[in-house]
């Protein structure tokens, strides 16, 4: 399983380095937005990520575990790892990751915002919805490219929503790093690993 790990990590380092280079160029045109609709836009992006995650996480587990599509274990399981591994893994890359960058940028309004509480009526619904998708038809097809920019775009605007100030070199070299930092990880953990842990490989 680890081989398969790093096989899809360095699988999607290009697709989140690309996904980064374009949160730059937002950066750059959207670096004035007023503060509501920077809000916003991250309750756009980030609820659709949580839900894409819930999909692609669930699905991944349904396959594994019942291959002939026979639903032979425990629902409350599938929702558990749809749900943890959908909005926990999702909060860790828009939310957390991003905060952390604002606060070793020392950027001024920082602020970390937690969609599953702040806009709980909004954020979990979505993710039930995607595991209740993958409970009924299961499908893992959606492109990951997909999955990384909408990732990608709810963290920058977190980012945004903490900006206050000119930005220089400095900053924006930052901001690609935690950008980079907060979709790669998080997101093959997501898809890939987090629901793999809780299938037995059987043994030779």
């Amino acid at each position: 399983m680890y081989k398969q790990i790093l096989k899809e990590l360095k699988e999607h380092m290009p697709f989140t380095a690309f996904g980064a280079a374009t949160g730059i160029i937002m950066i750059i045109f959207l670096q004035e937005l007023p503060l509501k609709f920077s809000y916003n836009l991250f309750y756009t992006f980030h609820p659709l990520h949580v839900f894409l995650s819930a999909l692609v996480t669930a699905s991944m587990y349904n396959f594994y575990k019942s291959g002939t599509g026979n639903k032979k274990y425990n629902l409350g399981i599938l929702i558990f790892i749809g749900y943890v591994g959908s909005v926990g893994i999702a909060t860790l890359s828009d939310s957390v990751i991003p905060y952390l960058g604002e606060i070793l940028l020392n950027m001024p309004h920082r602020e970390i915002h937690l969609g599953f509480i702040e806009e709980w009526w909004l954020v979990n619904p979505l993710a039930l919805l995607g595991i209740g998708i993958a409970y009924l038809r299961p499908s893992t097809k959606f492109p990951h490219f997909g999955h990384v920019l909408l990732s990608t775009w709810a963290s920058l605007f977190h980012i945004l929503m903490a900006l206050g100030q000119t930005l220089n070199w400095f900053t924006y070299i930052g901001i690609v790093i935690f950008l980079f930092l907060s979709v790669w990880m998080p997101c093959c953990v997501s898809d890939i690993v987090f629901p793999l842990l809780f299938i037995k490989t059987p043994k030779d």
